[in-house]
């Protein structure tokens, strides 16, 4: 599994991502701020996807904003349980996780592309 931002992505995927992300980004970093703060993980990871999936736990429904994707919340140990990151790859993880501050960490499902991506929050 490829932890990275993939430049393939940008053409693709990034414009629709981003353009989702920015109706729900201040609610998104709001719930990244007390999953950290309560102690749960400090690798919050928002999974989205145009269908329910069963992975981590509906944080908000696409009709909930008007938005074309589902976001769902889950931790870094799910991916590790679930076997969709690899334990020898979970400090490669990481490294790759950006300040949770600026930065939101997808893993973006939309057909055959699963993908982790780290998508900065809009500055006011």
């Amino acid at each position: 599994m490829d932890i990275s931002n993939d430049p393939e992505l940008s053409g693709k995927y990034l414009g629709k991502i981003s353009q989702d992300f920015v109706i729900v980004a201040d609610h998104i970093k709001e719930a990244s701020y007390q999953i950290r703060k309560r102690g749960f993980s400090d690798y919050p990871v928002f999974v989205v996807s145009k269908e329910d999936i069963p992975i981590g736990q509906l944080l908000y429904k696409k009709e909930d904003f008007g938005t074309e994707l589902n976001y769902f919340v889950t931790y870094i140990d799910e991916f590790i349980e679930r076997k969709i990151l690899l334990k020898d790859k979970v400090e490669d993880f990481k490294e790759a996780y950006k300040n949770p501050e600026e930065f939101c960490c997808l893993f973006v499902i939309d057909g055959e592309f699963t993908r982790f991506v780290f998508i900065p929050y809009p500055e006011d």
